[in-house]
């Protein structure tokens, strides 16, 4: 069977207790330079896994606010170069107006979330406020983390890259995409819901830390719940407060601790 997008095999020696125990190959999780590319100029230099790159493209624009509505991009393709990959968009009249603002033109490291940016207040923006409402059990945040769980190919290639998933009541786990970079898995969530027309209020869950970019992206998404299997930063917990976003973090199997919005998860 082919490997899926977004992996290479490479050969490597094992040494097991100062003894060469094997040798043979490994499958590694792919990483190279992906330029997000607005009108024929670079907005960002993102070092991703090259899988999904559609979802991302779409899922970028939005979550960093290029765009309001992925119908605002007019034609997108996904073009490989010698150096890397550019994903290239080309936006509506009128689309895309924040772009002279915020052009970011250097080279991040493995999702970097702000690696460009040149004011302090742009990196503070407050996020969208989040009018969607759900409500959860502890049982049915278990499965969705059960559910992300069991959708992580590469990661059960690899065990070196990162999940988000998007986790409803009434489907269980409508999406989920992984990269190297938890940044870089959440924009490609974000585009796929956005290219399915997902419009059911659902969980976002990572298998990251969560930073406050992470919040800021799940608010552009509009999910009222943030999941998690790491603590969250103290500014991330500010800024969910200020969106509007249930915070469940350090979620495993044996229970999980709620930062906001505590009415949300209810037996």
């Amino acid at each position: 069977m082919a490997d899926p997008p977004g992996v290479e095999r490479f050969g490597r020696a094992v040494w097991r207790d100062g003894v060469l125990a094997a040798a043979g190959e490994r499958v590694l999780a792919a990483e190279v330079p992906v330029a997000l590319v607005h009108d024929a100029s670079t907005t960002a230099v993102m070092m991703a896994t090259p899988a999904d790159l559609h979802d991302f493209g779409v899922g970028f624009s939005l979550t960093e606010g290029v765009i309001e509505d992925p119908g605002q991009i007019r034609a997108l393709e996904v073009v490989e170069t010698p150096l890397g990959i550019e994903v290239r968009m080309w936006l509506e009249p009128g689309a895309g107006a924040t772009l002279g603002d915020r052009r970011r033109r250097l080279a991040g490291p493995t999702g970097c979330g702000l690696c460009g940016i040149d004011s302090l207040e742009e990196a503070a923006h407050p996020p969208r406020l989040v009018t969607a409402d759900l409500s959860l059990s502890p049982a049915q945040i278990q499965a969705a983390l059960q559910a992300l769980a069991g959708e992580q190919a590469l990661n059960a290639l690899t065990r070196a890259v990162h999940a988000a998933g998007f986790w409803t009541p009434d489907a269980g786990l409508a999406a989920a995409r992984e990269d190297v970079g938890r940044h870089n898995a959440l924009d490609k969530l974000a585009g796929a819901l956005a290219l399915a027309g997902t419009q059911a209020p659902g969980a976002v869950v990572l298998t990251s830390r969560i930073s406050v970019e992470m919040v800021q992206k799940t608010a552009a998404i509009g999910a009222p719940i943030l999941i998690a299997v790491s603590a969250p930063t103290a500014l991330a917990v500010r800024t969910a407060q200020a969106a509007g976003i249930t915070l469940v973090g350090v979620a495993r199997d044996d229970g999980f601790e709620v930062f906001t919005r505590p009415e949300r998860v209810a037996p």
